[in-house]
């Protein structure tokens, strides 16, 4: 099975600045993968990367076969950034219907990405007038219109109640149920167990690929937050600190 995403050594400096060290990872088609990280990690780095608006120093990204940036996958990748792509002086339906006319999406296909993200009520109301966390699920309506296959979501929760974060993972489920493949960034460790594989990522290096279980098990601890924490004194011990391959660590 060709993986949604993959990256071979993959690295980004910004002048001296090293943001992303050597990454190498496969993320699997149809299915939730969380992007794992404390602020200044490289995730939002990463996630530029793989959509193709990041210039790369070295290393490559494929996704959904293809090379990163490719004109070809506009249509098929969907992205949401932590700062909301919404005009506030539109509607709902305007804006989803402005977007979808962007990759000629129907009447339906805006109704569908309304009612996936729960605003059906809310069609005519304008984006100005909408609470924060309205308002942010109008901008993952607008990346769902399109249909896409892979769908990369930057710290889509945050500033959100728990309510609202537990309707979202839900509905982010549907899509991976259906076939979407998400990719979903956040600092907040308890979101994990909402995703079927994990990347660590800690000052551009990647720790770890692994499952909330794995996590669970490798960090010895139930509480995910906990068991990172482990694995970030783990990596800091060991011998990749004294010259070893950056690759070994993340192994």
């Amino acid at each position: 099975m060709t993986p949604a995403v993959k990256a071979v050594g993959l690295h980004v400096s910004r002048g001296r600045k090293k943001i992303l060290r050597g990454l190498d990872f496969a993320i699997e088609p149809g299915r939730i993968t969380g992007l794992l990280g404390p602020s200044g990690s490289g995730k939002t780095t990463l996630m530029r990367s793989i959509v193709g608006v990041q210039r790369l120093t070295a290393g490559t990204i494929e996704v959904l076969g293809r090379p990163a940036g490719t004109p070809s996958l506009r249509h098929n990748v969907g992205y949401v950034t932590q700062a909301p792509s919404v005009y506030t002086d539109l509607s709902v339906e305007a804006n989803v219907r402005y977007f979808g006319a962007m990759h000629g999406a129907t009447a339906a296909d805006t109704a569908e990405a309304i009612a996936a993200v729960g605003l059906e009520a809310l069609v005519r109301r304008k984006a100005a007038d909408l609470s924060g966390g309205e308002f942010s699920r109008v901008s993952l309506a607008c990346a769902l219109v399109a249909h896409p296959s892979l769908l990369i979501l930057d710290e889509p929760t945050v500033g959100l109640d728990p309510v609202l974060r537990a309707e979202l993972w839900e509905r982010f489920a549907a899509l991976a149920e259906s076939g979407t493949t998400l990719l979903v960034s956040s600092h907040v460790m308890e979101e994990a167990s909402h995703c079927s594989s994990l990347l660590l990522l800690r000052g551009g290096l990647l720790l770890a690929q692994l499952s909330p279980e794995e996590l669970s098990e490798r960090g010895k601890s139930h509480d995910l937050e906990r068991a990172f924490l482990h694995i970030i004194q783990e990596t800091d011990d060991a011998p990749a600190h004294r010259g070893v391959s950056e690759s070994q660590v993340a192994s």
